[in-house]
């Protein structure tokens, strides 16, 4: 079957087609999606701004209509941490509701964190033992980790990029005093949640996910997105370390001119490495892989896992 999945998150909303069916693998069809930096369009009350609003209902009729013209049979949408944190998340889902149709799931961070897990999990097999995740949103940071499927603890912090960058970081290039205020809260923030994951003990295997993870990685030396899904990407703390000050430096011009760096991202990228920095740091990473699946793979699986009975027969001679 043709599945889409609507992901309203924290920087873009994205329409992921796929075709899909139990047993095998996903294939990528059709993508289709819009930035509009939702984490970074609250107001002073943490409400999304009206014109935020009207545009998220336009960007959510347009993925409808390439939803229709891809013939998907099923759109599975749902909203992450900028629509839920926001004070007036419950007008925000009545609206779009009530002019698109499309009622949003909204997830919460564990949620998030867990079907990111399932897709880190699917795509590394069960010879990658015990999984460590680590995932960088517009609004939050995911960590989980676990030996199944399902992770035997997962959290959520409002560390995402996007976030971090609009409420920390307003210079450009930042001022030194504020990059130093960010990575202590930061670390701060990652240092609660340590002793909840070190009594499991070592992870077998450390990954990534996220467009953060991913662009690091590409400044830090992996293989450009030409190479394909499967050659393996890593990125090292000890090559973080070195980043993080050069990437303090520069303005988002430079950064966006830096290999693998979108021109959307740029101002967000210096707020994500100081997260990913700590969390290395602090969960005692030195290096991780980058995964190639996420969140909306993750709910995909999860869909495909529920499928009704008459999906899942044997064809009849």
């Amino acid at each position: 079957m043709r599945l889409g999945v609507l992901d309203v998150g924290s920087n873009t909303v994205h329409l992921l087609v796929v075709d899909a069916h139990p047993g095998a693998r996903p294939l990528p069809a059709h993508s289709h999606k819009a930035e509009l930096r939702l984490a970074e369009l609250l107001d002073d009350r943490g409400a999304i701004a009206d014109a935020g609003v009207e545009r998220l209902i336009a960007t959510v009729r347009d993925a409808l209509v390439a939803a229709e013209d891809k013939g998907c049979e099923e759109v599975l949408p749902f909203a992450t941490s900028a629509v839920r944190e926001a004070s007036n998340a419950d007008e925000v889902l009545a609206r779009v509701e009530a002019e698109t149709g499309v009622a949003l799931q909204v997830l919460t961070g564990e949620e998030e964190a867990r079907l990111t897990f399932l897709a880190a999990r699917r795509w590394f097999g069960w010879s990658a033992g015990k999984l460590f995740l680590l995932d960088i949103g517009g609004g939050s940071l995911e960590v989980a980790f676990g030996i199944d499927e399902e992770p035997d603890t997962a959290v959520s912090l409002p560390l995402g990029a996007g976030r971090l960058t609009a409420g920390w970081l307003p210079g450009d290039p930042p001022d030194a005093t504020d990059v130093k205020a960010l990575r202590r809260h930061a670390r701060a923030q990652i240092a609660r949640t340590v002793g909840e994951f070190s009594r499991f003990g070592r992870p077998d295997h450390v990954v990534a996910t996220s467009k953060t993870f991913k662009q690091l990685a590409r400044i830090a030396g992996a293989p450009g997105s030409g190479f394909g899904l499967y050659v393996q990407r890593t990125l090292s703390r000890k090559s973080l370390e070195e980043w993080v000050p050069r990437l303090a430096a520069m303005t988002v011009a430079e950064r966006a001119a830096l290999p693998g760096v979108s021109e959307g991202r740029a101002s967000q990228l210096l707020a994500g490495a100081l997260v990913a920095e700590g969390a290395m740091d602090l969960f005692g990473v030195d290096e991780l892989e980058i995964c190639p699946w996420a969140l909306r793979e993750g709910v995909i699986l999860r869909r495909l896992d529920h499928l009704p009975e008459e999906h899942l027969a044997l064809p009849r001679e």
